[in-house]
């Protein structure tokens, strides 16, 4: 696909580090991010740099190629759009080594009219998008210089779909208003598999697009963080963890609503994998000057002096830096969003003779979730599920 594995690692690790500060019900998108904070650490000196280089997990040297290569390797996967854009006021002169190093055709102008710069933004945002965001996460104000956004947006068609019913859970917080469940039978047991993880068992369960888009499913054992799964499932991808598949399951309870058991049918059957889950629609919005230190923005927020000359000879600071996202999983797919922006300022009983196995892989209280591209396993957005949608009422 073109992407260096050292920057899929550095994007997947900067995903581990935000789970780790997230506590509960979110959707986020490191691989929205991570291109915008390259093009910037390719363009800062000093300690905001280095901050800089440290959060993206590569030298700052070869941030701004690694975003390039990044971004295009995106727009190469099918089912996913991605997009850079950058706003300028007409008085800020670029340097043209900097500006160069963005993709072509992504320079928009600012007129210092707060209100109608917003409107511009947010038409980009929901063209972007297809309506799943409309609103540009940024600040702005008559003193904003520059605006840099990206857009991500993915979509695909699971290969097998669910069937929809209502959600049988003990777990209180759901219980207590029908959710809409997912279900489904396949005989392909080796999508689900169970992990030792230093933090606790994690159950993953894949569910493969039609498009080489992917949802890995997360349940680990009751207690662990969100951080904890989220950055399991992480490791599973680089194999940090080894997964021992469906087949080679064990009888019992052998993980986090994972069971293995002997069923009775009424003729001769292969194993069979039944999983349930919850659907759900979930947005979330993110300050992430609030978390400086793990997006490397810590000094480069310090608006007394400039930081990045390699952008400017006018001294620029970062003002605001937000990301609004949304991640849809129903019963034929699933779809999320990201937008990302840095400012800059100043019937019967049946005869069952005949004995199969079916696992069954059941997500009924919270999870994570990590929606992937399959061939290169780079991240494109992570999310800890705490409210399912709830049981349609007809």
């Amino acid at each position: 696909m073109g992407v260096a594995m050292s920057t899929v690692h550095a994007v997947n690790g900067l995903t581990v580090r935000w789970a780790g500060v997230s506590q509960s019900g979110t959707v986020f998108s490191a691989a929205g991010v991570w291109p915008l904070l390259a093009h910037l650490a390719d363009g800062a000196e000093g300690a905001a740099r280095a901050e800089l280089a440290e959060a993206l997990g590569l030298p700052a040297g070869q941030a701004a190629e690694a975003a390039r290569e990044l971004l295009a390797a995106m727009g190469a996967m099918r089912g996913l759009d991605t997009a850079l854009r950058l706003w300028t006021k007409r008085t800020l002169e670029l340097r043209g080594e900097w500006e160069a190093g963005l993709p072509a055709d992504t320079h928009g102008v600012l007129t210092g009219d707060p209100v109608a710069d917003h409107q511009a933004l947010d038409a980009w945002t929901v063209k972007r998008t297809d309506g799943l965001i409309d609103r540009m996460p940024v600040t702005l104000t008559e003193d904003t210089q520059m605006v840099l956004a990206s857009a991500l947006t993915l979509r695909t068609q699971w290969l097998s779909p669910f069937h929809e019913m209502e959600l049988e859970t003990a777990y209180e917080p759901w219980a207590a208003r029908p959710r809409l469940g997912l279900w489904r039978s396949s005989a392909v047991l080796d999508r689900v598999g169970l992990a030792d993880t230093p933090g606790g068992y994690v159950t993953e369960l894949k569910v493969l697009g039609n498009n080489a888009l992917d949802v890995h499913l997360l349940l680990g054992d009751v207690g662990m963080k969100p951080g904890q799964v989220l950055g399991a499932g992480v490791g599973i991808l680089a194999g940090r963890y080894a997964v021992l598949p469906g087949p080679r399951l064990p009888y019992g309870d052998v993980g986090p609503g994972l069971r293995v058991e002997k069923v009775r049918c009424s003729r001769p059957e292969p194993p069979s994998l039944e999983v349930t889950t919850a659907a759900y629609d979930m947005s979330a919005s993110h300050d992430l000057l609030k978390l400086h230190g793990l997006f490397g923005l810590t000094t480069a927020r310090d608006s007394s002096r400039g930081h990045f000359p390699g952008i400017s000879d006018f001294p620029l600071a970062i003002g605001s830096a937000e990301q609004n996202t949304r991640a849809k999983f129903g019963a034929l797919g699933f779809e999320a969003a990201a937008v990302t922006a840095f400012s800059a300022v100043p019937g019967g009983l049946p005869d069952l003779r005949y004995v199969t196995t079916q696992i069954s892989a059941t997500f009924d209280r919270p999870f994570g979730f990590l929606a992937l591209h399959r061939h290169t396993r780079l991240v494109l957005a992570a999310g800890w599920v705490t409210d399912p949608l709830p049981f349609p009422e007809y």
